[in-house]
């Protein structure tokens, strides 16, 4: 399919690598706000087409789906401007803001008869199926706790009196949206909806959360999230079950996954070596939901996604954290 990019970060240019490698994607146009910068990225990226508007983009025959990775805040409208031109959107996490946002355009996209999926990786890949098939051999889940602490080197500027995009309640920043959508999506992933959410958070001078404390509560057992872009954590993840409990590296990438039973002391090791551009597996995955149409896994997905959006806001909204999107 012929893709087309939004965004300049390194973001996009690991999909732009790892699209090229899963032979799905093929890139032809990029966007950003100068045609200066928009050229100096597709000759870097050898796209042969270069926008500075996105409507012109978005009409153009060259885009069949674009890859969304602008600011946050602004997903929602370049989200809008490809769906009113019939194109696929793959939008970078945090989808949207909120979730009137998120139901305006799955509407919008019903139709026009396209799809939205959400770039999230840690779903996708083959280890983290490998842990959702071996999760019962854990017996019954008592706790979890997952955690994504890590040092954002924008945190810099922001000491620095600066306010970075990610560090911004105008650009819909914070860690809850940045870092702990990727434990969010494990932990839904794996257990479903939690019966209540209770977000306790660190909060930076402007408002937006620094780092916090996450619990969800599943009745039988509360899964507790920790997640942070001002400190630096080097403890795994575990999920806690009455007859052994599964430790993993990270919630994203996860590469190692080790079932240790209660009773013996015994160790099992599960797992696969992945791709190092590990966004092969989220790129295939989604192509061919919209190659193939598949609308059960498409439905599956989207409910994923709403999901999730709705415990970040309403962890947001018990603590007052308001998107500039929302004034």
């Amino acid at each position: 399919m012929k893709l087309g990019t939004i965004g300049t970060s390194w973001i996009t240019e690991s999909f732009i690598q790892a699209a090229g490698l899963s032979g799905k994607l093929t890139l032809t146009s990029v966007y950003s706000r100068t045609m200066e910068a928009a050229r100096e990225f597709a000759d870097k990226n050898h796209a042969p087409h270069a926008f500075d508007s996105l409507e012109e983009m978005a009409g153009s025959d060259e885009v069949e789906v674009v890859y969304i990775a602008s600011p946050n805040s602004h997903h929602f409208e370049h989200a809008k401007i490809f769906i009113e031109h019939n194109k696929h959107v793959i939008c970078e996490k945090p989808i949207f803001s909120n979730l009137k946002e998120w139901e305006e355009i799955y509407s919008l996209a019903e139709k026009h008869g396209v799809f939205v999926l959400e770039a999230i990786r840690n779903i996708h890949l083959p280890n983290f199926t490998i842990l959702k098939d071996q999760l019962h051999r854990a017996g019954e889940i008592r706790s979890v706790l997952f955690s994504y602490l890590q040092y954002s080197s924008r945190y810099d500027a922001f000491l620095r009196g600066e306010e970075p995009n990610v560090f911004s309640p105008a650009f819909s920043g914070g860690a809850l949206t940045d870092l702990g959508v990727y434990p969010i999506y494990a932990a839904v992933g794996l257990f479903g909806k939690p019966d209540s959410v209770f977000f306790s958070p660190v909060l930076l001078r402007n408002g937006i959360d620094g780092s916090g404390t996450l619990v969800l509560n599943y009745g039988s057992f509360v899964c507790t999230i920790l997640f942070s872009k001002i400190t630096h954590s080097y403890i795994p993840s575990e999920i806690h079950g009455e007859k052994g409990s599964i430790v993993l590296d990270k919630v994203t990438p996860i590469k190692t996954i080790e079932l240790i039973t209660h009773k013996t002391g015994e160790k099992e090791t599960f797992g696969v070596q992945q791709k190092e551009e590990d966004m092969v597996y989220e790129i295939e995955n989604l192509v061919k939901v919209i190659e193939t149409n598949d609308q059960e896994e498409y439905q599956r997905l989207k409910e994923l996604s709403r999901t999730v959006l709705h415990i970040t806001e309403t962890a947001r909204k018990q603590n007052s954290i308001v998107f500039g999107t929302e004034k």
